[in-house]
């Protein structure tokens, strides 16, 4: 499917085990145990961690130094880089940074845009957009080119990612969106979190009718519920997330102390009714300021233990 590169996370997913990634929000500080005490909690039971990069336009840790804090405890980062704020010198120059720590895995994002967070004043930059970083990732890897033509001494051994909402609107262009991210050489796909099960099997089934499975390892994007609360401010309030009324519903139906555990419990049966769908290859569990949660999650859903030595 691709190029060799070092990343446990390809070799799972070439062995052909249903993948597990996590996440990690890097801290409003310079604090690493911010980071490091999230890993740790989650660290036997994912194969990769993604950390992102100053999420929802809220400045944070950066998420290159987040990640070279987890490669120093021995795990498997997954450095997130959006291209709101960095030109392509920088995104280059920080493509070679993260491979000079062998740092492996990177997904390539737009960003949210800066109007939402601590700094709405703030200058965006996208000087090219996230299929063009994909590019950018793959002629460094494949080509041991920079954009300018220059050759690259060590080029950088990553396994490219994107993201995919098949929620958002126009629906009918997400999967021709994934084809697109395809050609431009995305190898794996983290999707938005689901929790309409059918309208993701009916992309899942378009994407299959072009055969995009086969091109690319698709990992199921899934965040549990804290509360009824929680599901109705991502109904209503978050853009590209699709939440029936019947799930708000039911957190709703429950009492407040039991509505954490409704909300695992309806995040492990997701997973479930998705290990079964053909072209879903793992799993992207999003639990942000909730990660005690996911060794839970993972050995419910029968994703435990993880694959080692490959």
């Amino acid at each position: 499917m691709s190029a060799n590169t070092p990343s446990k996370l390809k070799k799972i997913l070439d062995a052909g085990h249903l993948a597990v990634t996590s996440e990690c929000g890097p801290p409003r500080g310079s604090d690493p145990e911010a980071i490091t005490k999230k890993a740790e909690m989650i660290k036997n039971h994912v194969d990769a961690i993604n950390i992102t990069d100053n999420q929802t336009s809220v400045t944070r840790l950066c998420s290159l130094a987040a990640c070279i804090h987890l490669k120093l405890m021995g795990l498997e980062p997954t450095l997130q880089m959006v291209v709101r704020d960095r030109n392509r010198i920088a995104l280059q120059s920080d493509i070679l940074g993260a491979a000079s720590f062998d740092i492996h895995n990177i997904l390539c994002l737009s960003g949210d845009h800066q109007q939402f967070g601590d700094c709405p004043q703030g200058q965006n930059v996208f000087d090219i957009d996230s299929m063009q970083l994909i590019q950018t990732v793959r002629l460094m890897r494949d080509e041991g080119k920079f954009l300018g033509g220059d050759d690259i001494n060590r080029p950088p051994q990553m396994f490219v990612g994107a993201a995919a909402n098949p929620f958002a609107d126009p629906f009918e262009i997400r999967v021709p969106r994934l084809a697109k991210k395809i050609s431009a050489g995305v190898e794996f796909i983290q999707t938005q979190c689901i929790y309409n099960l059918e309208k993701f099997e009916l992309w899942m089934k378009q994407a299959r009718d072009r055969g995009l499975h086969e091109k690319a390892y698709i990992l199921a994007g899934v965040t549990p519920f804290k509360s009824a609360g929680m599901a109705k401010y991502m109904k209503n309030r978050v853009p590209g997330m699709d939440v029936p009324d019947e799930v708000v519903k039911r957190m709703s139906g429950v009492p407040k102390e039991k509505q954490p555990d409704e909300g695992i419990d309806i995040c492990v049966e997701t997973i479930q009714r998705l290990k079964e769908v053909e072209g879903v290859k793992g799993f992207h569990i999003m639990a942000i300021e909730w990660e005690e949660k996911v060794p839970e999650i993972v050995e419910r859903s029968g994703l435990y233990p993880r694959p080692k030595d490959l």
